[in-house]
């Protein structure tokens, strides 16, 4: 990954008004974002019209939109670029479910490709209400779950981001893998980790 002072250095100039510090500090990292992109489109959509690029692009757009001022370093740019490609990822699972076939309606198809993309698009929906009965319960491990899972973040950068140790993250990142096991199998969850 790009070294942690450097993009550091170019998000404290954004943060201080440089006006071409913002592209700069993407330009540092779009090949970093493009490999969390591209896992992203291959775990959750094989083969469908949101693309590797288009994902990084409309990611950079959500970041762009925010306030520089509250992205502090490295690991807090990624967390923030972690929610926004959920978002991107929920948008378009929502858009595709809702679009020109007549809303909620279910799509039949003799073509199994297409089954399994809206399958797909089904199963980033229930992640992100999983997630969302997660942050209910827990936002330290909801957080833990989006920036691994969405951003690829490492144990050691949502320490960091976090403040706490390696093995609180490891701890959150075991319980709410349970949870959201339970979450995604049918199961009740219960009401606490």
């Amino acid at each position: 990954m790009t070294g942690s002072s450097s993009l550091t250095e170019l998000l404290e100039a954004w943060r201080e008004g440089d006006p071409d510090a913002r592209e700069r500090a993407f330009a540092a990292v779009y090949e970093e974002l493009r490999t969390l992109a591209r896992r992203q489109v291959r775990r959750h959509r094989p083969g469908e019209t949101l693309r590797t690029t288009a994902l990084v692009h409309e990611t950079y757009l959500k970041l762009a939109r925010g306030r520089a001022v509250a992205i502090q370093d490295r690991a807090h740019f990624f967390a923030l670029a972690s929610r926004a490609m959920r978002q991107v990822l929920v948008d378009a699972a929502r858009n595709r479910r809702a679009g020109k076939r007549g809303g909620d309606g279910i799509r039949t198809t003799l073509d199994e490709g297409a089954l399994r993309v809206e399958a797909a698009g089904e199963e980033v929906l229930a992640l992100d209400r999983a997630l969302a009965r997660l942050a209910a319960l827990d936002e330290r491990a909801a957080s833990v779950v989006e920036w691994r899972y969405f951003g690829g973040l490492s144990e050691a950068e949502i320490a960091e981001a976090l403040g706490v140790t390696e093995r609180t993250v490891r701890r959150d990142w075991r319980q709410a893998r349970a949870f959201l096991f339970r979450e995604l199998s049918g199961r009740e969850a219960g009401k606490t980790l």
